[in-house]
């Protein structure tokens, strides 16, 4: 599944086994097992065999890993016939006044593990700064503000929330995955119009990772995300305790970590969390790993 990449893809950033040597556990073999799963949709069944046997036969006595091996196993070959955009293009939104590196770091990490293209879609004043940072970067200084269109009318809103809208929606048939939330801020105007770029996303197909103040939105705006299995959420400590408050309402028991994931990806209607902490899970609502 296309939604499986978007979680996993972070692992191609670990680097070689001279800088990252994976802790010797049986937790640590079922997530490479998982990952070679997960990543199987988008190669053969026999392919995907074999590297799931690649993978088993790194675990030895100790289970110790080796990294480098497992990365080269997962990682597709390069095809000198393939053109730029065909290895993935992201957009990122998010990008505030307050807040420039989020939205940064999200996208040129993108291209750090592999994307062809990254864009980001941010306000205006926060263009200029992300912009500074990276020249790979496709800036679109479109969002906006409530101070910035304060005392306008809400018919004269709604023009600048439709034009917004169709500057991304213009975009959204080429992008392979939206990130949403990095530096994203919580200023109502511009959740407003988030949403609508989410709606429109849902009914594109487009996969959507969800993180910062994306789950700030989501966890006040459930129906954004419910029922669509291309969405993964990704929160934090805190932010997980919002999503279970507000979901399940209850309180994060650590002792019955895993099933209570299980059950807040089933409520919420099949999407993939991962939950990041000292040892992350994740779980489709279906199956889970840790």
């Amino acid at each position: 599944m296309s939604v499986k990449y978007g979680v996993n893809s972070g692992f191609t950033s670990l680097g070689s086994a001279k800088d990252y040597i994976l802790s010797s556990s049986a937790a640590v073999l079922r997530r490479q097992q998982f990952l070679i799963r997960s990543l199987g949709g988008g190669y053969t069944d026999q392919t995907t065999q074999r590297r799931m046997q690649q993978v088993n036969s790194m675990s030895g006595t100790a289970l110790e890993a080796d990294s480098e091996r497992i990365l080269r196993a997962i990682t597709p070959n390069l095809d000198p016939n393939r053109h730029k955009g065909q290895a993935g293009k992201i957009a990122v939104i998010g990008g505030c006044r307050e807040y420039t590196g989020a939205p940064y770091f999200a996208a040129i990490s993108a291209l750090k593990i592999g994307a062809d293209l990254s864009h980001v879609f941010c306000t205006k004043d926060a263009a200029p700064v992300i912009k500074g940072y990276s020249p790979e970067l496709i800036v679109h200084p479109i969002l906006e503000e409530s101070y910035s269109i304060s005392g306008l009318g809400d018919e004269e809103r709604r023009g600048i929330s439709s034009k917004i809208l169709a500057e991304v929606d213009k975009w959204m048939e080429r992008f392979d995955c939206l990130v949403v939330g990095p530096g994203l801020g919580r200023d109502p105007y511009l959740l407003e119009c988030v949403s609508e770029i989410m709606k429109h996303a849902r009914q594109s197909n487009v996969p959507i990772v969800i993180d910062g103040d994306g789950l700030f939105l989501v966890t006040n705006s459930l129906d954004l995300v419910s029922g669509y299995p291309l969405a993964v959420l990704t929160p934090n400590v805190n932010e997980y305790k919002r999503l279970v408050q507000k979901v399940l309402s209850c309180e994060v028991n650590d002792q019955d970590a895993p099933e209570l994931l299980q059950s807040l990806a089933k409520r919420i209607g099949g999407v993939t969390i991962l939950q990041k902490g000292k040892s992350d899970l994740i779980s489709d609502g279906d199956r889970g790993m840790g």
